[in-house]
């Protein structure tokens, strides 16, 4: 059982790393629909996943070590993104890999935090209040620090941003019912063998 526990936990680092290097450059990239390039980039589909990954922690592990995954996916997905999608000589994309990592870090604590202060509410409770709060924190400090002073209009991107990240925070509470439920059977047979 220990193993199982440890592969889950490895699968959740490495799924954080991916999701938080995937956005980081997939923001750079308008959605072009429509009038929707002004308002939303392809970055806001794939982030709100990191916060189920981390709710998924939360609930298996506790919060101390939703915060250790956290810390190894900011470190992880900062230092892919530093070396795959970040451009040195273009100060914009400087910014949003800073930008990117501050809000990660502070806005995924938030969510370890909130998550655990509501654990034992109704199972969609934490997840979803977390994931609300948090997303809104991320997207106010993602967008302020990467492109304030930029010319880019990044209000009504951000604004953009979080009705997605918000409509995917709902979508996600189905895998995270899905997953809790398998959480449970591996807590319930790891009791059974110990039994």
């Amino acid at each position: 059982m220990t193993k199982i526990k440890n592969n889950f936990y490895f699968i959740l680092i490495l799924l954080m790393a991916l999701v938080v290097s995937l956005s980081n450059y997939l923001v750079q990239f308008p959605v072009k629909y429509g009038e929707l390039q002004n308002i939303l980039t392809y970055g806001a589909f794939t982030y709100p996943i990191a916060f189920l990954i981390t709710d998924l922690a939360n609930r298996r592990y506790g919060k101390t070590t939703a915060r250790k995954i956290v810390y190894i996916g900011f470190v992880l997905g900062v230092s892919l993104t530093l070396f795959f999608s970040t451009d040195f000589s273009n100060l914009i994309s400087k910014r949003i890999a800073i930008g990117s990592g501050t809000a990660f870090l502070i806005a995924q604590l938030f969510d370890v935090h909130i998550f655990d202060k509501l654990r034992k509410k109704v199972w969609f409770i934490a997840p979803l209040a977390s994931s609300l709060i948090a997303s809104s924190i991320d997207t106010f400090l993602f967008f302020s620090i990467s492109f304030y002073g930029t010319g880019i209009n990044w209000i009504t991107l951000s604004f953009g941003d979080l009705v997605v990240k918000i409509f995917v925070s709902l979508v996600m509470l189905i895998p995270f019912r899905i997953f809790i439920s398998s959480i449970k059977e591996v807590s319930s047979q790891k009791k059974k063998l110990n039994a």
